[in-house]
């Protein structure tokens, strides 16, 4: 009895379909009354967000559409054939509501897939049809990488004003119960807004509905291949003012330290919309560019003190007196080889030695010469003025030797200072940046 049961049922439904399409066309509107609105209600489930290009500003997502409205012309009697309450036919069968995605951005404009529809018998049409759009999504970057995006998807019918289809959304927001996680952003809603608008080609009115889909950007990825790196670059910088300047690698260091920089923005610059809004991270890596900038400059001024030659004028009083005493004790600067025993106090006894010695000792000498040798005082007093020439030559020349180091010192020791002193500094500025950068994102 069942498979009789099964073939009665099947020729019913051909006896149906045959029925109700015996006179029906797909091309007008199925409503008895023409000048009445056709009631149809949208429904959009997001499945997965395929892509985000935020350069040409496109989100490529997958959604599951679905549309009802009520065909007049296709009802019957689910008595008179078996009690079939519905059929499942081709979608292009039916008359379809041209509804479209207003702000579609795909090359190849088209509509959803071909699938069928569920016909009942009170004439209700049911048609869910997947479809991969792209959208135009305006992108703003300002935060870029804890920034969060607002896109819409608007629906409406292109060429159906609002009196002959009246379009609403079936719930309150899109449904996000299929949705496939994505790995790069985080969806916080999907609210639906019904809106009639008139546009200046025409004077009906259209409604359309607008999904609004709430994004959030994970940026754990950007963090520790683009922050994080940069942070580290900039923590980086101001160790060239720690170098010694004698080793020849305080400008290299910070000339290196720029192209590392220089690379990280254009690999940001790649990714990002050529818009006036310059990105979070963006910002940063420019303020740290000039402050990487300010601090080579600086440390090329202070070698060019560091290496003062002896011909330098002497210290000025007040840079004697900021730097020397002040700067340097705030920065822990000693003297220069900050060793326990100051060098230039160790040159000074030693000076002193030379000059207390040198031309005192000398008539000493000559007396205990003359005596040892013999020789008369008076056939030794032309070897005596000689003498004393000679080395009132040589303390002469020990005496300027000495105050060219002394100063020549001085100079290595503000250099020193004002070293330790820009660290500091740039550190802090540093470090200012950063909690900036992070306060802001948070």
């Amino acid at each position: 009895v069942s498979p009789g049961c099964r073939g009665a049922e099947g020729r019913l439904a051909y006896k149906l379909l045959h029925d109700l399409f015996a006179n029906y066309s797909s091309a007008l509107r199925p409503v008895e009354d023409t000048d009445r609105a056709l009631n149809v209600t949208l429904q959009v489930t997001l499945s997965q967000i395929i892509d985000m290009d935020e350069r040409n500003q496109v989100l490529t997502s997958y959604l599951w559409v679905r549309q009802t409205w009520l065909d007049a012309h296709l009802t019957w009697d689910k008595d008179g054939y078996g009690g079939i309450d519905s059929i499942r036919i081709p979608s292009s069968y039916v008359w379809r509501p041209d509804i479209i995605l207003y702000n579609n951005a795909d090359e190849h404009f088209g509509g959803s897939m071909e699938t069928n529809v569920v016909l009942r018998s009170d004439g209700h049409i049911m048609w869910d049809s997947p479809a991969i759009t792209k959208s135009s999504c305006k992108v703003d970057v300002s935060y870029f990488p804890f920034d969060g995006q607002r896109c819409r998807l608007t629906f409406g019918s292109w060429t159906y004003n609002g009196n002959q289809i009246d379009l609403r959304n079936q719930l309150d927001t899109g449904d996000l119960t299929d949705f496939v996680e994505n790995v790069e952003w985080e969806v916080l809603g999907m609210p639906a807004t019904r809106n009639v608008i008139t546009y200046g080609c025409c004077s009906e009115p259209y409604p359309d509905v607008t999904y609004t889909l709430l994004l959030r950007r994970r940026a754990s990825f950007y963090i520790f291949n683009l922050l994080l790196p940069c942070i580290m670059v900039s923590f980086l910088a101001p160790l060239g003012f720690y170098l010694p300047a004698d080793s020849g690698e305080k400008v290299s260091l910070g000339v290196t330290v720029l192209l590392a920089l220089t690379v990280f923005q254009l690999l940001v610059a790649e990714s990002m919309p050529p818009s006036e809004s310059v990105p979070l991270i963006g910002k940063y890596y420019i303020a740290t560019m000039t402050m990487i900038t300010a601090s080579t400059a600086l440390t090329i001024f202070i070698m060019n003190v560091h290496h003062c030659g002896p011909g330098a004028r002497p210290v000025p009083p007040w840079a004697r007196r900021l730097i020397l005493h002040h700067m340097a004790r705030l920065c822990c600067v000693y003297e220069v080889g900050e060793s326990c025993k100051s060098p230039q106090r160790a040159l000074g006894g030693q000076a002193g030695v030379g000059d207390a010695g040198g031309p005192g000792e000398s008539p000493r000498e000559g007396q205990v010469g003359t005596e040892a040798g013999g020789c008369p005082w008076d056939h030794c007093l032309c070897h005596h003025d000689a003498l004393l020439r000679n080395v009132g030559y040589i303390a002469g020349c020990f005496r300027r030797h000495r105050a060219n180091q002394r100063r020549t010192g001085e100079w290595k020791k503000v250099a020193k200072v004002m070293d330790r002193f820009f660290m500091w500094v740039f550190f802090l500025m540093v470090f200012l940046m950063s909690v900036l950068v992070l306060g802001n994102a948070a």
